[in-house]
């Protein structure tokens, strides 16, 4: 049916359309300009269909997330650890999301179309045009992300921010404890290097995207949001012990 809508009433012919078409720009993109290396894929086909949260380290604000997709559509069409076939961007598979700040998704035309193929987007309360700032919780903006989880996958950076190692918000442990999601943890690396911080400008051609896919988290529930927290840190290799020698590892890239 053409005029179906999703669970937030956007078109989903509309939806799968622009992922099509930007999808084909960025198929030659990741397996020509670039190179990629994925593990762990298999996993993503015997995920349940919905409540499930992907969590993710972070490096530009829209290639890491766009990768994602090519990954999943491709194994959930049976070729996991491979985007070569371009066939699985016709994956019918249309409730995935992403949690993304709004003023990223409104900084211009095509984060505008991007944000059309699925993001849920809000309102960082500690950060906003390049400051500091101090928000209180918009209750409206966490019941998109409720119910994205409720009745899909969701793919969220817990850390808010592209720089490495920062903290993780407290927001990411909240919904886990709430929703008791499957949590799965996604390694990414080489995104700093092979783009711009937009992740729209390649800056080394021939560069490797990397992406593992890691077995869901056993979480106990009853745990504390802070130690739900820091176990997801240490899972996408972001907690304190792995500060020093990422740290030197992104200074011999620059």
């Amino acid at each position: 049916m053409i005029l179906k809508k999703d669970i937030f009433g956007q078109y989903i012919f509309l939806r799968r359309l622009i992922i099509r078409v930007l999808g084909t720009f960025l198929y030659f993109r990741f397996n020509f300009v670039l190179r990629s290396r994925i593990r762990g894929a298999e996993r993503i086909k015997n995920l349940p269909d919905r409540k499930v949260l992907f969590v993710s380290n972070h490096q530009t604000y829209f290639s890491d997330v766009s990768f994602f997709y090519h990954v999943f559509y491709s194994a959930l069409r049976g070729y996991p650890n491979n985007i070569r076939y371009p066939g699985y961007l016709f994956c019918k598979k249309q409730n995935i999301f992403y949690v993304a700040a709004e003023e990223t998704m409104k900084s211009g035309l095509l984060p505008k179309i991007l944000a059309l193929t699925g993001a849920v987007t809000v309102n960082r309360t500690w950060r906003a045009n390049g400051e500091n700032v101090r928000r209180k919780v918009d209750r409206s903006e966490t019941a998109k992300i409720d119910t994205a989880i409720e009745n899909g996958w969701v793919v969220t950076f817990p850390q808010g921010t592209t720089k490495a190692f920062a903290p993780g918000r407290i927001g990411t442990a909240i919904l886990i404890k709430k929703h008791k999601p499957l949590v799965v943890p996604l390694k990414i690396d080489g995104f700093r290097r092979s783009f711009d911080k937009k992740g729209m400008l390649i800056k080394k051609k021939k560069s490797t995207l990397q992406l593992t896919v890691q077995d869901p988290l056993d979480i106990d529930y009853d745990k504390t949001v802070e130690e739900i927290l820091e176990q997801v840190m240490d899972s996408i290799g972001q907690s304190k012990k792995h500060d020093f020698v990422g740290q030197l590892k992104i200074k011999e890239e620059e």
